[in-house]
């Protein structure tokens, strides 16, 4: 699921009004106020492309932010305290094109739970509110909302422990034994070393400093290991609490 919120100088809306459609919630905000509109996705084709790098850094706290660098990471470092006090982590940031700039934000549920038109429509408001104050781009700009879905991109060594057994590729920005881009079963990370089971069954050890780009690859076992419990559908208001706790 994704949400979209545009620049409240440069919204032109008029209508406070929300309603819900077969392809997930629409609100739309009074006039010089930013618009929200959120919907859903297939996993597949939600996040065409890669993250910028796949390497982090650690907080003093136990939470752990994913690397950027330049302008994403001035968005990165304004809107992640935010998210994180509400109960989500930022998985990526990622801005593409000139002539009105897309600002996608990705992140998870800290709690792990399935994530939920909810929450896009939380994360929005708040990290649009943000960025409205830091003002990180001039003229017009799109900010884009979206869970990490199923091929989701490695960012982070948490990533890498959660989905391991998983099969997944890598490109790297300096070859290593001659390959650029490797394919196989993840094994997990640290701080320093993510590792994989390659095709040909043997192991390779990653600095993850030089991971230029990583995700998950779509497969069978992966959607079966993400799928949500039937207690807890995502359109089920009741079937689970949000990251503060409380039920939604």
């Amino acid at each position: 699921m994704r949400g979209v919120h545009h620049a409240p100088a440069k919204s032109g809306l008029n209508s406070a009004a929300g309603r819900l459609t077969s392809g997930g919630a629409i609100l739309l905000a009074p006039a010089g106020r930013p618009a929200y509109i959120f919907t859903d996705q297939s996993p597949s084709g939600l996040f065409g492309g890669w993250p910028e790098r796949a390497a982090f850094f650690v907080l003093g706290t136990d939470i752990e932010r994913p690397h950027h660098e330049g302008l994403e990471a001035r968005i990165a470092d304004a809107v992640a305290p935010t998210i994180e006090h509400m109960g989500y982590e930022l998985v990526r940031v990622q801005v593409s094109g000139k002539e009105r700039p897309v600002v996608q934000i990705m992140a998870d549920r800290a709690d792990e739970a399935p994530f939920r038109v909810e929450d896009c429509e939380a994360i929005s408001h708040a990290v649009g509110a943000v960025l409205d104050v830091e003002d990180p781009i001039r003229g017009e700009w799109t900010l884009e909302v979206s869970s990490a879905g199923i091929d989701r991109p490695l960012t982070r060594a948490k990533d890498w422990n959660r989905f391991a057994g998983h099969l997944a590729q890598v490109e790297l920005q300096v070859p290593q034994e001659g390959r650029k881009r490797l394919k196989g079963i993840a094994l997990g990370a640290d701080a320093e070393t993510a590792r994989l089971r390659l095709e040909d069954g043997s192991e390779a050890s990653i600095a993850r400093s030089n991971i230029r780009r990583a995700k998950l690859v779509l497969t069978d076992d992966l959607i079966a290991a993400t799928a949500a419990p039937a207690s807890q559908d995502p359109d089920d208001e009741d079937a689970s609490p949000g990251p503060d706790g409380k039920p939604h």
